[in-house]
């Protein structure tokens, strides 16, 4: 039986070039989707940018994915917080904002991690099965 990886979505190496280059343009086009959504009138700042942080995680690995949230966090700040475009000083709501989305950021690349090391495992054929367990050990 063939075990299949990332549903066909070849996987990166973690600290390549492509892995970095990878995290840029997921990072550009959730910035289209969110100038879309803030162009509709939506206030959630990091909303688009949430599923793009998991996506590099899980595709390029975790340093795609902190350098895909070092990249975010200062784009936010310039074109999406008002006034728009220009950098100001950070209100208590703003830096609230920064301060949740990078808690979740943290949270959501070592989600990714996990489930790239799940990968591996299952790509592997699973964890082999030892002689003895403690729920058959007779002791």
């Amino acid at each position: 039986m063939r075990r299949a990886g990332l549903f066909g979505v070849p996987r990166v190496r973690p600290w390549s070039w492509q892995a970095f280059l990878l995290g840029f343009v997921i990072v550009a086009a959730s910035a289209v989707v969110q100038g879309v959504c803030v162009a509709l009138g939506a206030k959630l700042y990091f909303a688009a940018f949430l599923p793009s942080i998991f996506v590099v995680g899980l595709v390029a690995g975790a340093p795609a994915a902190a350098f895909a949230v070092a990249l975010i966090i200062p784009l936010v700040w310039w074109a999406f917080m008002p006034p728009f475009f220009e950098f100001s000083p950070l209100t208590s709501n703003y830096t609230d904002s920064i301060n949740l989305f990078f808690l979740l950021a943290v949270l959501l690349i070592g989600l990714a991690d996990l489930c790239r090391a799940t990968m591996v495992i299952v790509s592997r054929g699973g964890l082999k099965p030892s002689g003895e367990s403690a729920a058959t050990n007779p002791q």
